[in-house]
């Protein structure tokens, strides 16, 4: 789906299209000229398919034939129908009697259901074709299918159209059908807008069923205020309310927090004769949980069986999934698992909420292989994994860092009808951005290209990443391409700019400027070397009456220690004290850091006492502190005692604690100690990075030259049969070299710029009897080095290998490679990169900013921008606006 995303030629960008244009794809002519004005958030939708070869064609060319319903074709081909290809073929020129046979007999099918937009088609085609008898019926399906917001606007929008028509004025129980639409999703501004709609009309009387519904919608949203007022409606219209009424005013005041009212208006429900039902329970019980009242939502649970007043209440599936949630929330799955083993023997059928839950629940505890297991089950139950319960376990894989995983996922949900979501493409871009932004940006341009809008959500996630990767320029023009779209930038994408100029301008964006913008801005400042931008910051944030929390002071505590201001940072750490603040482990970890580094191990000892006293934990990064700053003092007993201490108190020791004490036994010329460590280091589960082999290697080359040549690591002088020394030593202490690590140690050497020992080291690899292929990290390990190497020719030699199989090549690492070759007068291998790169699913907008623009574009080579230029436009590459408008204007300053 995203590994190799090929750029579809013909695509407008998904900006330029308008929600009319959209509206005209999907519904026919006539009913398109009755109802054209509908809410833009269709524009998810793809548009109608016009190849004779496509779905709805091929349909059509079946239904046109006697005993359609009998065609194995048609059969073969109903598991890759989608509503899609039902509302595209309702446009097309089918009889209206086959349309409606073929309607309910597609319905029939497990893995099929009507969106509002195929109900929408087929509305249109018998409205056009005078079959007025079974228009409302379709309509109150279309009605009863809203599945989200964007749904029950285009449902709302087409039946007011229809309600001008005299024939298919609105009745009563139409209204109360939207009215239930819009308070699922809490619209309780369109339901107040219908309800005066109603009184207008003045044909049709609100009933109770009405005022119940106005109820439910504001009880949904929390607003018992306002549901109060329809309650009194009721009773002015000489009507009474029932239990239902009662039921949504519990649901409202648990909704607002208000549980004692809640618990008052359920305990008044028996007194006027009202059943206390289980829809009722439940409420209370959701309302207990999300306030983290757990155990006394367990004691309600057991009470609705014995319910004082005969009601007998049992619970639902609903109930049950309310608490499995809470219990796996609290980190009591066993308890959660009792409840799904009840809930067996009480023959209640788990559904798709249940199973997304413990789903959610196995993937939040890494047990990834449960949670495919509950998957599957789910499936052979009979139950279809809604997009909901697909992204929970795409989320547990991206926010490990499992990405092949997760697009595994969404191959899964393809393959089963199911269509990514906003969320979904959310997911995959938060946890791309994580380990490489420009693959992020490919999965943008793959959201954009299926029509599925981007939210601030998305831009926020890709505008991060862009400025951690220090691609500022990127994440100027991401903003810009979220203003062009209509999202207004919230406080998290201020967050994530390091930007004075941003954080000047926010007045006229309309954002307030609050403790976490400041606090981004003093933190960007720290680490950029400019702690008297950063004073000023806080100082106007105090003057602003905008007050600072431990984060805020965290910052700046940490940027006065990188400076070596040690007495300062101490005094700001007063002043938060004095401010009501309690210091946490990052202040009490970033202080004692400092004084290891100073060599004040009496202080720093004397601090980390006074945190074990206080009840602060220290964490990984503190005991780390200590176990690094003792091994390069060479004071191996005592880093030695502190790793004992860590796992003691139940800390584990990360990459960079087991590589401190590596490096302080190698350095003490202890062979045998430092392989040990790195085997436990390997048996804890926790990773090598490459400055772990560095650190080895550069002993070993020292065990052989003796320290006296102070060998530099990054002077070309690693030699093979080192490296082939340390492989063999891993082996001898039991450490046997897999992919992973020949990966890492790779990446190691090509950083230090030995180009050949890490060609030399992959055909080793490659050779071994497990045939291990190179990864992308590999090969971009290698592209980049040659580029740095200006090694051209071979650098190019490597992006072909990658697009060859599939793998994505780093855009800076090409972003030099190509203006290298233009530099160096090879403009055809310069293009013919360029050409293979524009196929390799990167999104367009970013490769023009990076090779185009803030390449050779700004190192001033003209020619080349405007060929590169030429080369995408003619590969039909699609831009936004304002990447074109930047294209067209020619190369930037290279001042």
């Amino acid at each position: 789906m995203i590994r190799r995303i090929q750029p579809h030629r013909d695509a407008a960008f998904p900006g330029s299209v308008s929600s009319a244009l959209i509206l005209a794809m999907r519904v026919s002519k006539d009913l398109r000229r009755t109802f054209c004005s509908v809410s833009p958030l269709i524009r998810t939708i793809p548009p109608e398919e016009s190849d004779p070869n496509s779905i709805p064609h091929r349909l059509l060319s079946i239904l046109t034939k006697p005993n359609w319903h009998k065609s194995p074709s048609l059969k073969q081909m109903v598991p890759s129908i989608r509503p899609s290809h039902v509302s595209s073929l309702f446009s097309l020129d089918l009889d209206p009697k086959t349309a409606l046979n073929f309607s309910h007999w597609i319905s029939q099918s497990p893995r099929f259901k009507h969106s509002v937009y195929s109900y929408a088609s087929l509305l249109a085609l018998l409205v056009n074709n005078g079959y007025a008898e079974v228009v409302f019926k379709i309509r109150s399906l279309m009605i009863k299918r809203c599945e989200s917001v964007g749904d029950a606007l285009f449902v709302l929008d087409i039946c007011r159209k229809m309600s001008k028509d005299e024939s298919f004025k609105l009745r009563v129980e139409c209204y109360n059908a939207l009215l239930n639409s819009l308070a699922r999703f809490g619209m309780v501004d369109e339901m107040e807008k219908l309800y005066v709609e109603m009184l207008e009309e003045g044909e049709v009387s609100p009933n109770v069923y009405t005022y119940n519904k106005m109820v439910f919608g504001y009880c949904k949203v929390g607003n018992v205020v306002k549901a109060k007022e329809y309650v009194s409606k009721i009773v002015e219209a000489g009507l009474e309310p029932d239990f239902f009424t009662d039921t949504s005013l519990v649901m409202g005041y648990c909704r607002s927090k208000d549980l004692d009212s809640a618990f008052k208006v359920f305990e008044e429900m028996s007194l006027k004769g009202f059943r206390r039902n289980e829809v009722a329970y439940t409420h209370l019980i959701h309302g207990l949980c999300v306030e983290r009242r757990v155990d006394e939502a367990m004691e309600l649970f057991a009470r609705m069986k014995d319910d004082d007043d005969g009601d007998n209440c049992y619970p639902t599936v609903r109930t049950y999934t309310v608490l499995i949630n809470a219990l796996c929330g609290s980190k009591r799955k066993s308890e959660a698992l009792v409840l799904r083993k009840e809930m067996s023997e009480r023959g209640i059928t788990p559904n798709i909420h249940t199973y997304t839950v413990l789903i959610s629940s196995s993937c939040s505890e890494r047990k990834f292989e449960e949670a495919r297991e509950l998957l599957g089950d789910m499936v052979e139950k009979g139950l279809v994994p809604s997009v909901v319960t697909y992204n929970a376990l795409i989320n547990g894989y991206c926010e490990y860092g499992m990405m092949e995983d997760a697009l595994d996922v969404v191959e899964l949900m393809e393959s089963r009808n199911v269509s990514p979501n906003t969320r979904t493409y959310n997911e995959l871009i938060h946890g791309f951005c994580k380990k490489n932004v420009h693959k992020a940006m490919g999965v943008f341009h793959k959201m954009l290209d299926c029509r599925v809008a981007p939210s601030v959500v998305t831009y926020n996630s890709l505008i991060d990443g862009q400025c951690r990767s220090g691609n500022f320029d990127s994440a100027y023009r991401l903003l810009t391409l979220m203003n062009d779209r209509g999202l207004v930038p919230d406080q998290w994408t201020y967050n994530i700019e390091e930007a004075r100029e941003l954080f000047d301008s926010l007045e006229e964006k309309g954002v307030d400027a609050n403790v976490v913008m400041y606090t981004a801005l003093i933190d960007g400042y720290c680490k950029s070397d400019k702690l008297e931008e950063a004073k000023l910051i806080l100082k106007k944030m105090l003057s602003k009456s905008c007050l600072p929390n431990t984060s805020t002071f965290n910052a700046l505590i940490h940027g006065l220690c990188t400076d070596g201001k040690l007495s300062e940072a101490m005094l700001l750490e007063k002043k938060m004290v004095e401010k009501g603040l309690q210091s946490t482990v990052i202040t009490d970890t970033i202080l004692i850091h400092r004084m290891l580094k100073e060599g004040d191990f009496d202080h720093a000892e004397k601090r980390f006492q006074e945190m074990l006293v206080s009840g602060t934990k220290p964490d990984a990064h503190t005991y780390t502190a200590f176990i690094q700053s003792y091994c390069n003092a060479g004071r191996m007993k005592e880093a030695e005692g502190m790793m004992e201490k860590m796992k003691e108190d139940g800390v584990f020791p990360d990459s960079i604690t087991y590589s401190s004490l590596i490096k302080g036994y190698a350095d003490q010329g202890l062979t045998d100690s430092a392989f040990g460590v790195l085997k436990c280091m390997l048996d804890a589960g926790c990773e090598p990075s490459h400055h772990t082999f560095l650190s080895l290697i550069k002993h070993l080359v020292e065990m052989k030259h003796g320290k006296e040549n102070d060998l530099c690591l990054t002077s070309n002088m690693i030699e093979f049969d080192i490296v082939v020394e340390l492989l063999d030593k891993m082996a001898e202490h039991g450490v046997t070299p897999n992919a992973r690590s020949y990966e890492i140690l790779i990446k190691g050497i090509c950083e230090t710029g030995n180009l050949r020992v890490a060609e030399k080291v992959l055909e080793r690899m490659m050779q071994q009897e497990e045939g291990i292929s190179p990864s992308e990290s590999i090969f971009n390990a290698l592209l980049s080095c040659c580029c740095k190497l200006e090694m051209y020719k071979e650098a190019a030699k490597v992006v072909d290998d990658m697009l060859c199989v599939g793998q994505l090549p780093q855009l800076e690492s090409c972003k030099i490679l190509i203006c290298g070759l233009y530099k160096n007068g090879e403009h055809e291998r310069g293009v013919w990169v360029f050409k293979n790169l524009i196929r390799s699913g990167y999104y367009h907008d970013e490769i023009a900013w990076k090779i185009v623009i803030d390449g050779v574009g700004k190192q001033g080579q003209v020619e080349a921008f405007n060929e590169l230029f030429t080369v995408m436009d003619e590969s039909g590459c699609k831009f936004s606006s304002h990447t074109y408008a930047l294209l067209t204007e020619g190369p930037p300053d290279s001042t």
